[in-house]
């Protein structure tokens, strides 16, 4: 049966108007009404999106021929004609009271179809204690940033919670399958379940309206959010309530016990997905695009052509009961080809997140697709990117190379970090080719600081070929800071080892030319963000060269020189932890109290600070299963570096220490390996630090401040000059 809620409301001009105006005002309070706004038809030749910036009797004229493209076109006025900027870091708006006039009409499409926003991943390690207010601020930087199709997955713990108890779960039962609000990426992606629960009703409730109010402003603004459809992912309870249904144990998946699998060919599956759908569209409405991504970083209980194409048939046949013009979107990630090939062409499309798997896919047999970029992974804190690859438009190159190509997307697996990348790669489908790099950074510098400075320009081109250079894309390198301590350190999680891609030595020349100029950019906080980025990057590089000098001073038996550079290397990290706690966006202490906030009692908020730690420490494992996940959302984070990152490594010098009084050598050989690193429990050291970690995660924070603390030029500076010369004695 077709879905009988509310779909998308059809837009008339006024109601165009009316969203983008609303925003303006959201935006720039008071600016709303020096802007005349027009709805203007598609373009005419591409039939895409199209925006104008204008100018007619004293009035910025916007235009655009849906709110997004309106949105757009305010954004770019502000960006191009008022040398502002807006991010994730604070804004640079420093406008006259009365706005300047565009110097002449400019009129741009934004390219493709699809412009797809957020990972599953993205929710879980950036957003999950996010409430209105910042969602609100997000949908509009979406949409002021050409974003049209975000995945929208808040609230949708409440569509399982009813889906269950409609299919004979009591309350605890529904309760405990969901997982916490931290790892509900890896629930709605199928790869977990349970940990971190119960989930308390009063999440499921507050959610519930979260998600309305985020669908409606999405909706609003004329975006097409994705939703979710079911795949055959069940709760392992399940096989005990339906024993005549074929329901199968997945492999065990990064130290948890494989999750249960309700075979799409089981009469059972038509039954709970049409009650999932139901009750998705009782709650929300239902909207067109639903996610499907069976046997996600899993494998089928049969993996035969014959079978999978059977599976492809039930989805598409689920969604197309449901709703018979609805469109499926599906990740690359683990895609399968006898699966997808049973869609109409018209009824799919391909989410390509890194945007490099189409030419090894045949292009995705034809069916639409959004070529992505995934550049960041758990969250991490390091500067990367490859701004050279985001200005050769690859969304431009995907269609020369596949004319099937319908879109763009961001599919990081986290935000809120390297600003000017966003900056860029947000930018890129409103141009049809490619861009120069340092032209477009001279330009982002005056935008982004709020002034001219020859020094800050100087800075960025430094950075350009460093940190933003060639090749930066992807995997992170590791942090020394965040590593598991070791004497001979392979990584600081499962993924990437230490790579420096660029001269560490060049970032402070680059920090140098930022700092100079600084009584003329204080003011912008992108400025003082940038300023604080920079010097933690410096420090954090330099730690892998102090502890390398600390680690040869044990092998070789040098008390006084061990005792030197550990100092050295346990000092810097105080040091880093103070300088970031002048900022809150990476501040641990923050991200622990928007988890509490949620509670409705002790013990809850008790639970959601556990979640939350647990994410960005050990990750999760299911027990009886080996921790596999430790360290992946490594994060140089104030507060995190302080009670966890630190003390584990004063633990470890520590023993170090008392190996060298004794006269008793430690040894990392032998120790049992994980992803290529010490295991989580891998010796006697490894064993017991297990057990604090998970103390540590379990214990509640009794001295939480979220607050900034410290003014972050005076900081930096302060660090910038202790450091500079201590470089001197690592760096020959």
């Amino acid at each position: 049966m077709a879905a009988q809620a509310a779909k998308a409301p059809a837009m008339n001009d006024k109601a165009v108007v009316k969203a983008a105006r609303e925003l303006i005002a959201r935006v720039t309070p008071g600016y709303e009404k020096q802007y005349v706004l027009e709805v203007i038809p598609t373009d005419a030749q591409s039939g895409e999106d199209v925006f104008e910036v204008d100018a007619r009797k004293g009035k910025v004229v916007l235009r655009g021929n849906n709110p997004v493209a309106l949105a757009s076109a305010f954004h770019w006025y502000l960006k191009y004609t008022c040398k502002a900027q807006l991010s994730w870091f604070g804004d640079q708006l420093n406008l006259p009271e009365r706005l300047p006039l565009p110097a002449a009409k400019e009129r741009r499409t934004i390219g493709g179809k699809y412009r797809a926003y957020f990972n599953y991943c993205t929710l879980s390690y950036t957003a999950p204690w996010w409430d209105w207010e910042r969602w609100q601020r997000e949908i509009d930087f979406m949409a002021m940033n050409g974003i049209n199709m975000p995945l929208q997955p808040i609230g949708l713990d409440a569509v399982w919670y009813e889906t269950l108890l409609r299919m004979g779960f009591t309350d605890l039962e529904a309760r405990t399958f969901l997982v916490g609000p931290g790892h509900q990426a890896w629930q709605w992606m199928t790869n977990i379940e349970q940990f971190g629960g119960p989930l308390p009703k009063s999440w499921i409730d507050s959610h519930v309206e979260l998600g309305r109010r985020i669908f409606a402003r999405q909706l609003e603004l004329g975006m097409k959010p994705i939703q979710q459809s079911f795949t055959g992912y069940v709760p392992k309870l399940m096989a005990e309530k339906y024993p005549e249904a074929k329901i199968a144990q997945q492999p065990e998946w990064y130290g948890f016990e494989g999750v249960s699998q309700l075979d799409p060919l089981d009469p059972l599956f038509d039954r709970m997905g049409h009650t999932f759908m139901q009750v998705q569209d009782s709650i929300f409405g239902s909207y067109g695009i639903y996610s499907a991504d069976p046997f996600h970083e899993s494998a089928p209980p049969v993996n035969t052509p014959e079978y999978l194409s059977a599976v492809g048939k039930k989805i598409s046949k689920l969604i197309d009961d449901f709703d018979p013009r609805g469109i499926v979107a599906m990740q690359a990630w683990s895609i399968r080809e006898p699966i997808a090939t049973q869609f109409p062409k018209d009824r799919l499309v391909v989410l390509d997140l890194n945007g490099s798997t189409y030419p090894n896919k045949k292009n995705f047999w034809g069916y639409p697709f959004v070529a992505g970029n995934l550049h960041n992974f758990g969250g991490r804190i390091n500067m990367h990117g490859d701004l050279a690859l985001l200005a050769s438009n690859q969304y431009a190159t995907a269609r020369k190379k596949a004319p099937n190509a319908v879109g763009s997307g961001l599919f990081m697996e986290s935000i809120v970090q390297n600003p000017v990348y966003y900056a860029m790669a947000f930018e890129m489908p409103m141009h049809r080719d490619t861009i120069r790099p340092s032209e477009w950074l001279d330009a982002y510098t005056v935008r982004a600081y709020g002034a001219e400075s020859d020094a800050a320009q100087q800075a960025w081109a430094i950075l350009l070929k460093g940190p933003y250079g060639p090749g930066t894309n992807g995997v992170e390198s590791s942090s020394i800071i965040a590593a598991r301590p070791a004497i001979d350190v392979k990584k600081s999680g499962p993924n990437a080892g230490f790579n420096i891609p660029y001269d560490p030595k060049s970032l402070y020349e680059a920090e140098r030319l930022l700092l100079q100029d600084a009584e003329k950019l204080e003011t912008s906080e992108i400025y003082r963000f940038d300023v604080v980025d920079v010097q933690r990057q410096i420090m954090s590089n330099l730690g892998q060269e102090i502890h390398k000098a600390a680690a040869a001073a044990y092998k070789a038996g040098d008390m006084a020189g061990f005792k030197k550079h550990s100092g050295r290397f346990l000092e810097l990290l105080l040091d880093v932890d103070a300088l970031l706690a002048t900022r809150t966006e990476w501040n641990f202490d923050k991200w622990v109290s928007d988890a509490r906030s949620w509670g409705a009692t002790t013990e809850e908020k008790d639970l959601l600070e556990r979640d939350a730690t647990a994410l960005v420490t050990y990750w999760g494992f299911t027990p009886g299963y080996m921790c596999q996940q430790f360290d992946y959302s490594w994060r140089e984070w104030a507060g995190l570096i302080r009670r966890y990152y630190y003390n584990r490594w004063k633990m470890f010098y520590d023993m170090l220490a008392e190996s060298l009084a004794s006269g008793k050598p430690y040894s990392e050989a032998g120790a049992k390996m994980s992803n290529g690193r010490e295991a989580f429990r891998g010796n006697e050291f490894y064993d017991r630090l297990a057990d604090w970690e998970i103390d540590f995660v379990a214990t509640p924070k009794t001295d939480i401040d979220p607050a900034p603390n410290g003014d972050e030029i005076e900081t930096a500076r302060k660090m910038f000059g202790k450091y500079s010369e201590l470089a001197k004695e690592y760096y020959r």
